[in-house]
């Protein structure tokens, strides 16, 4: 059962759909997915939250996905709220590099 940022939110969306979630994650899709988490991202507006990369209403599709892929991972959506809050400072996290 997904939680209420997993929820479409804009008629574009409704219609598509989500994004699958691969179902083999790499370390590639793993990054692909910090990156969606934090370029896309929530921006405060007069009419609520919006995505500052695309001005969809928050949370918009790919930080959705994002946030799918690295749960598939195993973390928690406490962890996964203090990235996004951090923008980028992403101090101890891997990278996957040796």
């Amino acid at each position: 059962m997904g939680s209420a940022t997993d929820q479409p939110v804009d008629a574009m969306e409704k219609v598509l759909g989500e994004l699958p979630v691969p179902w083999f994650v790499t370390v590639a899709d793993v990054k692909l997915a910090l990156r969606a988490l934090l370029v896309h991202r929530a921006e405060e507006w007069p009419a609520g939250p919006l995505c500052r990369s695309d001005r969809t209403p928050y949370p918009c599709l790919l930080h959705r996905w994002g946030r799918r892929v690295l749960r598939s991972r195993g973390l928690p959506d406490d962890v996964l709220d203090e990235l996004a809050e951090r923008g980028g400072l992403l101090v101890g996290v891997p990278d996957g590099r040796p």
